[in-house]
């Protein structure tokens, strides 16, 4: 009778406050009352959209929608047509315990763990590709015969086929340098029958030519054996006085009266930052007056100095040598007087066996400038030239660990 009469708040078990939300849907079959009883709200049915033509079902689908929207249980009352009015617990459908979970953080969160997992991976995996190419980079200067490395399936298969690739390469260079050491053996003996030959022509001339033929081949077999030698990497690295491997050398050279002479280094301002209460910039002077200890192999070291002098004395009138030097590397610089060559004449003789126009006039096999270049690659360094107001500058750079 109280439902009848639209007094549904005052139904027993209805909850107080009580907010009456009433929906008269109609079709062509009969209609459906319904009135939602709530204690939080009145549900704002004008909100429900109509379609052009509404239907019953659909109002309802949007009522119960609308009821899940707000997470709400309102007590449902209901009557079809001229039936008796029920009541409809339908907290199950619309209720708050029937909300599905919300995984949306969760899922950001398990997103953001994935994609910093991916990064790291991606970190790691270029970290060992760059810690390799760094270690193999630095192979001539002391490396390992063999690499070792964990990563990747593809890092290690290339890791393998580079130790067979160092493996054949060593091999080679092994029997390059036993072929040429049996040729400058065998040659020994028919070159001094030859020379003891020539000792006995009558004509100086002739002996002279003859001798020189004998001293040529011999020289180019031993460049030849000492170029291989540098090639295959077989003196070991170890901490050694640059500034006493170079005196050592130029005495040499003043103890049979060659005109080579050592600079002294030249002190290094460093000019420092600017100050707020100056204008100008300071600046400090660095004495170079201190041992300069690298990590080379001096018997290599000794040989590439030798070659520039020797190239400076053949090409001008004398050699000077400076050592230069700043937190990584320290570089030989060979000074010649009176060369009238250019610096890119001379890098393009750097190739074996390449020789300039002069070859008549300076001794010479064509291997020294490469024999330099390879000693210098040994110490992650490198040779250049460079023209200056006296003559031609060569100069050594290495590194110096």
């Amino acid at each position: 009778m109280l439902a009848e009469a639209g007094k549904f708040e005052r139904i027993s078990g209805m909850p107080q406050p009580a907010y009456v939300t009433v929906l008269s849907l109609q079709n062509n079959e009969g209609g459906l009352r319904l009135a939602a009883v709530s204690d939080v709200l009145q549900y704002p049915v004008a909100d429900i959209p109509a379609d052009v033509v509404p239907s019953a079902s659909a109002q309802l689908a949007s009522l119960t929608r609308l009821f899940a929207t707000y997470c709400s249980t309102p007590i449902l009352i209901a009557r079809y047509d001229n039936g008796a009015w029920q009541q409809v617990d339908g907290s199950a459908i619309w209720g708050c315990d029937a909300v599905p979970r919300d995984l949306r953080l969760l899922a950001v969160l398990v997103g953001l763990v994935a994609v910093a997992a991916l990064f790291t991976l991606i970190g790691n995996t270029t970290q060992t590709f760059g810690a390799f190419a760094q270690a193999f980079r630095n192979r001539r200067f002391g490396g390992p015969e063999s690499y070792e490395t964990r990563g990747p399936r593809e890092l290690r298969e290339i890791v393998d086929a580079l130790n067979a690739f160092l493996e054949t390469e060593r091999k080679q260079l092994a029997n390059r340098a036993a072929v040429l050491s049996s040729v400058s053996h065998d040659l020994g003996t028919p070159a001094t029958r030859l020379r003891l030959r020539t000792a006995l022509i009558q004509d100086e001339e002739l002996r002279r030519k003859l001798e020189s033929d004998i001293d040529a081949m011999t020289g180019i077999i031993e460049s030849a054996l000492t170029y291989t030698r540098a090639e295959m990497n077989a003196e070991a690295p170890r901490k050694l006085s640059l500034d006493s491997l170079v005196e050592a050398i130029v005495s040499d050279y003043q103890d049979v009266g060659e005109p080579v002479t050592l600079v002294p280094p030249r002190d290094v301002v460093v000019q420092g930052g600017r100050s707020l209460f100056m204008s100008r910039r300071g600046q400090s002077v660095v004495t170079t007056g201190r041992q300069v200890i690298i990590s080379g192999r001096p018997v290599a070291l000794k040989r590439a100095i030798t070659n520039l002098i020797d190239n400076a004395l053949k090409y001008g009138r004398s050699a000077s040598v400076v050592i230069e030097t700043d937190a990584r590397t320290a570089t030989i610089v060979v000074e010649d007087e009176g060369s009238d060559t250019l610096a890119k004449d001379v890098e393009a003789l750097i190739g074996p066996f390449e020789r300039g126009d002069n070859t008549a006039f300076v001794e010479g096999h064509g291997l020294g400038l490469s024999i330099v270049v390879t000693i210098a690659a040994l110490h992650n360094g490198a040779l250049t030239f460079e023209n200056s107001a006296t003559g031609l500058q060569a100069k050594l750079r290495i590194q110096r660990a």
